[in-house]
């Protein structure tokens, strides 16, 4: 069966869809058939880059690796029943589709709690959460106590989560590996930057998630969306030069990949 890795995090603006995108993009050009849902059904962030990426190969002539992917639209049934049967049988079928043609499959979730969002917590063997570096953020995994800062408990995305694991424990299923990505970080030792991971570090004993360094704040990752590029992709093109920052990004992608400890999973870019 293919390996699910689900992006998750119901607050916007995290990196949800960049970081979804490179490792769509690190696990093709390291050789595996990767699949991709987008479940944010209004916005579509990570199927608007993949259009923005074909328009790009169809105006350069040049070739560029792409996932299978698959469309889900919500259902129109006015009875809230039949609703959530419709949608939990589209999710099935489209999981079906691509688990017969892929080694992994990438799953975009919106930032709002949706059914599609529920399922797809569900089946992830691997879920990752990015997260920007502030308290604000923080405050989507666990209610700090305003005085001290100290954690309360978990809040209601950590909820969430914790009844996707029952879910997956009731269906026999290996537990959720689930890794906190600590994005959008900054160069400057800041005492928010201190605070936010002691906080995560206290946590993820207590609810039980993995912490790992996502992508550094960079300009480049909002300028490659037109073109639909990732890092590394920017060989191919002529949109960018290699500088050091670039290359130092680039590394960050291999850095995330090999963080998810997938397992048998070579990296060969």
């Amino acid at each position: 069966m293919a390996h699910i890795i689900v992006l998750g995090n119901e607050k916007g603006g995290s990196g949800k869809s960049t970081t979804a995108l490179h490792i769509v993009s690190g696990l093709m050009r390291s050789g595996y058939k990767v699949g991709a849902l987008d479940l944010d059904l209004r916005q579509k962030s990570l199927f608007r880059f993949l259009d923005n990426r074909q328009s790009f190969i169809d105006r350069k002539g040049v070739s560029l690796p792409m996932p299978k992917r698959i469309d889900l639209l919500a259902s129109k049934s006015d009875s809230q029943l039949a609703a959530k049967d419709d949608e939990e049988a589209r999710f099935a079928s489209a999981l079906q589709a691509l688990e017969a043609e892929c080694d992994f499959i990438i799953i975009d979730c919106p930032g709002a709690h949706t059914r599609f969002a529920q399922m797809a917590h569900s089946a992830a063997d691997t879920l990752i959460t990015p997260m920007n570096d502030s308290l604000v953020d923080f405050d989507l995994l666990a209610v700090l106590d305003p005085a001290d800062g100290k954690v309360l408990g978990p809040s209601v995305y950590s909820e969430m989560v914790w009844k996707a694991r029952q879910v997956r424990a009731s269906a026999g299923l290996k537990p959720i590996d689930w890794i906190v990505l600590r994005n959008r970080l900054s160069s400057i030792d800041a005492k928010n930057k201190r605070r936010v991971g002691a906080a995560l570090g206290d946590l993820s004993g207590r609810i039980g998630f993995r912490i790992a360094p996502g992508f550094t704040e960079r300009v480049i990752f909002r300028e490659l969306f037109l073109s639909g590029l990732t890092l590394l992709d920017l060989k191919d093109s002529d949109t960018h030069k290699l500088t050091m920052s670039v290359l130092a990004a680039r590394q960050e992608v291999r850095d995330l990949i090999n963080a998810l400890q997938l397992d048998g999973v070579e990296i060969s870019f």
